[in-house]
């Protein structure tokens, strides 16, 4: 069976497919020893390891050489944080695309919001749907099949209502054609099963200080959990520590105490 089948068999699944979310080929290969069935870049995180901020600035061209180094490097699905599609046109982002399918990953998100000087806007969603619906067609044209996750940013930048703000998005997602619809920063167990139940995709949510615990997220109906680039950030809180104790202590004990 192909990754691409492997991957969308794996969102009809009772319990939650949960994640890896990876910045380059150590941390795939890190989460595939661990028995993860599918992995997921964070862009945040390729960005910071790259030298970037977040929000399209390192190049589509960089990217693309981090996923192809990663998927030589596992054998599990891999899906790939696209943000905005990494081209102003429909016709960019489905080149874009197509070169991710071409290469072997099976899924991509694309975000309903971007990042203009240093600060995230959501889009209007009509003009959004249009451009979205362009891109899903363009692909089914071109025969690429890939996953497509919405992301919907209605939680995450704390819109006033955020629960029908996000549902007239997923209507509007559901139209396009897409295979799941993303909701980060949604927490609340009442609002997570409002967004399962407005739709028959599968929804994907990520990790936060006040998520549920994923028996609870199984019970309440989703079927993808990811941690963005939070463990990513928990690694280099470490190595800032460790090695402000090595110059503190002027040993490298530090790295070798429990």
């Amino acid at each position: 069976m192909k990754n691409i089948q492997i991957f969308k068999e794996l969102h009809q699944n009772s319990e939650p497919l949960l994640l890896g979310n990876v910045w380059n080929p150590q941390s795939a290969k890190l989460y595939e020893k661990q028995g993860y069935k599918a992995l997921a870049t964070s862009s945040s995180a390729v960005a910071n390891s790259l030298g970037y901020e977040d929000g399209e600035n390192m190049s589509f061209d960089e990217y693309l050489y981090i996923v192809e180094r990663i998927l030589q490097s596992v054998s599990i699905p891999l899906t790939v944080d696209l943000e905005g599609g990494y081209g102003k046109t429909s016709d960019e982002i489905v080149s874009n695309i197509s070169k991710l399918a071409e290469m072997g990953v099976v899924g991509i998100n694309i975000e309903d919001s971007v990042i203009t000087s240093g600060t995230r806007k959501i889009l209007d969603k009509e003009v959004f749907f249009k451009k979205l619906k362009s891109i899903v067609s363009k692909l089914k044209e071109n025969k690429v099949d890939i996953f497509i996750n919405l992301r919907t940013d209605a939680f995450l930048l704390g819109l006033e209502n955020p629960v029908e703000e996000a549902l007239q998005r997923i209507k509007l997602f559901e139209e396009a054609g897409v295979d799941g619809i993303f909701v980060p920063c949604i927490t609340s167990e009442d609002d997570i099963e409002v967004i399962v139940n407005s739709t028959k995709l599968p929804v994907n949510v990520m990790c936060m200080p006040g998520l549920p615990d994923f028996k609870t997220l199984q019970n309440l109906g989703v079927k993808r959990i990811s941690s963005g680039n939070f463990l990513n950030g928990y690694i280099y809180r470490n190595l800032e520590e460790k090695s402000s104790e090595i110059i503190k202590k002027q040993s490298f004990l530090p790295i070798f105490e429990s």
